[in-house]
């Protein structure tokens, strides 16, 4: 698996989920993902992971896309939605299956072990009284290794982690692995900086682009924002959306969260001419989670 070459012009992204607005979160992922690329003069991608219309709200998307904006995040291409891109997955799959490394499925969740570790029960066939249900890519034994730089050397032996794993869904979708793989090369993405709640994915996603001979981005996660509690903040648990916060204090907190020492008193401009001039990512807290302090 390869990675980009030093003369490759540097391209990041941000894919934010359009299950509900903004939040603070996704708006470190994001300031975190814009600064690594756009300090060292590269490209900057937004993508929108409609991939799973059960789990969409409404206007979600154009809400995330107008707090960007409003933030002084702003891409460098015309956003891409995932949702128009399904004939790519589907040829994925399809070259994956004729190559032997993929595999109709009939197991449903509740046929899986309590480990969720699937067994290969459909592996070398269908078996009796199951009809296909989803596509599972084959793993093999050896270990996946790749150095995020951020949390450091990983290394992850997916038959025993999670077992032949879904890239397309009972419900007729493509799975989020598959997706993401498939237009992360499609972008020329050759960096991928988000939170470290995706670093379980990523050892399952740097396989996945080696058997579709693939490029492998440079991997970095930061850690994940936790509130007082000690929850993530998510859109799930219905953290307050970004949209309540004052840009430029907005910008300092995420600065700060990510180890960056912005001066307090800047307006939005100055403080991203600021964190322009003055990014690093070896400051960034190597632990994967980390409280907010607000």
């Amino acid at each position: 698996m390869s990675s980009p070459s030093p003369a490759t012009p540097v391209t990041g992204r941000f894919a934010p989920s359009p299950t509900g607005d903004l939040h603070f979160g996704s708006l470190i992922a994001a300031v975190a993902s814009f600064l690594e690329a756009k300090s060292a003069g590269g490209r900057w991608l937004v993508r929108i992971d409609d991939i799973d219309p059960p789990r969409e709200q409404p206007g979600s998307a154009e809400r995330i896309l107008r707090d960007l904006d409003r933030f002084g995040l702003k891409p460098d291409a015309p956003v891409l939605y995932q949702g128009s891109r399904t004939e790519a997955y589907r040829a994925a799959v399809t070259r994956l299956q004729e190559r032997g490394l993929a595999f109709p499925c009939g197991c449903s969740r509740g046929d899986l072990p309590e480990s969720g570790v699937y067994p290969g029960t459909c592996r070398a066939g269908l078996a009796p009284g199951k009809t296909p249900r989803s596509v599972r890519l084959k793993v093999s034994g050896e270990p996946v290794r790749f150095t995020d730089r951020i949390q450091g050397p990983q290394e992850e032996n997916l038959r025993e982690a999670v077992g032949d794993f879904v890239i397309w869904r009972a419900d007729d979708l493509p799975a989020y692995q598959l997706a993401v793989v498939v237009d992360d090369a499609w972008q020329e993405v050759s960096e991928v900086v988000r939170g470290a709640d995706l670093l379980d994915s990523t050892a399952r996603q740097v396989y996945l682009q080696g058997c579709l001979d693939l490029p492998t981005p440079v991997y970095a996660h930061h850690p994940v924002a936790l509130d007082g509690d000690g929850r993530k903040l998510s859109k799930r648990d219905g953290s307050d959306p970004v949209a309540r916060l004052r840009p430029a204090r907005a910008l300092w907190l995420a600065l700060r969260f990510l180890g960056q020492d912005c001066p307090q008193d800047l307006d939005l401009d100055s403080a991203w001419r600021w964190a322009l001039a003055h990014w690093r990512l070896d400051r960034v807290p190597r632990s994967r989670e980390a409280a907010l302090a607000l």
